[in-house]
């Protein structure tokens, strides 16, 4: 095959333990991830001669590679928040179809759960004060703050109602209901997300991610090796990525987020157009990242976003499924868990999601998923497009 003309595909994807793991540590939740990738796919280590990864040592990825016994010829360590891992998949299947890589393989751990709990580690009320923050974090402009005003901007313009934007968590909850996997599987209704403490107006516990440990493993491949692998190819269709801002006052929009461009792009790429995507696997570190990705994305229109998540479409029995595995509300969210719409998009084309699997009118399998990513407050936006 010609280099620049190689389809890509994913191999293999894995979960690490996730949760409540509080006795490892995150290097450990990277390699197990990591093994669990490759023995899904059925390919050797000796493959592998592209590393992705970031978050984890003094000079990330090298130490993690170390760790693995890698030693790549192509790396990323590209690091811009939850949208890192669509950013590097992105990244990685430009690499394989150019023929600098055959095998390339995304990892992330992390035990940020479990060190706040052992006290090696405290919560962060904002990432710096250098740079533009400086004009940010001295008045106490958290990184939930920003979220909160963004939500409160969409509020105001376009009517979305506080009912709607916990709608999200509910129906989160409820798809987590049926991932063994997930961290919080109990049912919970709109008055519970309302009657919770306010984190930050007007955002209450329950609009919030929760706080896990655990990893995810994503291995890509050259198209030629996937007669060799031990599961069906999912294919990388489109890819797209988006930098918007860093300090909110050069925010333009409140209200529109960087997945508006990167979803373009990749739907673009991919040749798709939104109204045939079968699943969504958006970045919920709050509900309303939900709600204004799903109009970003072209799924409704600007300000419909509230309408159109209260009536159970989020569902994996509805219209559009999102988040199948209960997302970061509910399923775990360890840090940057852009990582994780990656496995869980491939599991459900794969139809390896069991009861939380998502089904085509008529029974069939689901042919196209997106997975995108959010880092920062808005700040960056990854997206791809994948289908079977």
């Amino acid at each position: 095959m010609r280099p620049g003309n190689r389809k890509v595909a994913v191999a293999g994807v894995a979960l690490s333990d996730c949760g409540r793991v509080d006795d490892t540590t995150p290097y450990a939740l990277h390699a197990q991830a990591a093994r669990r990738a490759l023995a899904d796919a059925g390919l050797d280590r000796a493959l592998v001669d592209g590393f992705a990864s970031a978050g984890l040592g003094t000079l990330a990825p090298v130490e993690v590679a170390e760790y693995l016994g890698l030693r790549p010829t192509w790396v990323d360590s590209t690091s811009v928040g939850g949208s890192t891992w669509e950013v590097m998949a992105a990244h990685a299947a430009d690499a394989i179809a150019a023929g600098h890589a055959n095998a390339v393989l995304l990892v992330y751990g992390s035990t940020a759960r479990a060190d706040i709990r052992a006290g090696r580690r405290t919560g962060n009320l904002s990432f710096g004060a250098r740079g533009p923050l400086q004009f940010e974090a001295p008045y106490g402009h958290t990184l939930i703050a920003k979220y909160a005003m963004a939500a409160r901007r969409h509020m105001i313009e376009h009517g979305t109602t506080i009912e709607q934007l916990a709608q999200v968590a509910v129906q989160a909850r409820a798809n987590a209901a049926l991932n063994p996997e997930a961290m919080f599987r109990d049912s919970i209704t709109v008055d519970d997300v309302l009657s919770g403490p306010m984190i930050a107006d007007p955002f209450t516990k329950l609009h919030c991610c929760i706080r896990s440990d655990g990893g995810a493993a994503v291995l890509l491949v050259a198209e030629e090796y996937v007669r060799d692998c031990r599961t069906a190819p999912v294919w990388i269709l489109g890819t797209g990525e988006h930098l918007s801002h860093a300090a909110m006052s050069e925010w333009p929009d409140f209200t529109l987020s960087p997945a508006a461009v990167s979803g373009r792009l990749a739907f673009e790429r991919a040749g798709v157009r939104p109204a045939e995507i079968d699943f969504a696997e958006i970045y919920d570190a709050f509900t309303y990242m939900t709600l204004v990705t799903l109009e970003d994305l072209g799924f409704c229109a600007k300000g419909e976003g509230g309408a159109f998540v209260e009536k159970s479409r989020l569902l994996v029995s509805g219209d559009l499924p999102v988040n199948t595995d209960g997302g970061g509300l509910s399923a775990q969210h360890p840090g940057m868990r852009g990582l994780f719409l990656l496995v869980e998009a491939v599991r459900q084309l794969r139809g390896e999601a069991g009861e939380r699997q998502v089904r085509r009118p008529g029974g069939e399998l689901p042919y196209l998923g997106v997975a995108s990513g959010t880092g920062g407050w808005f700040c960056s936006s990854g997206t791809v497009v994948l289908g079977r």
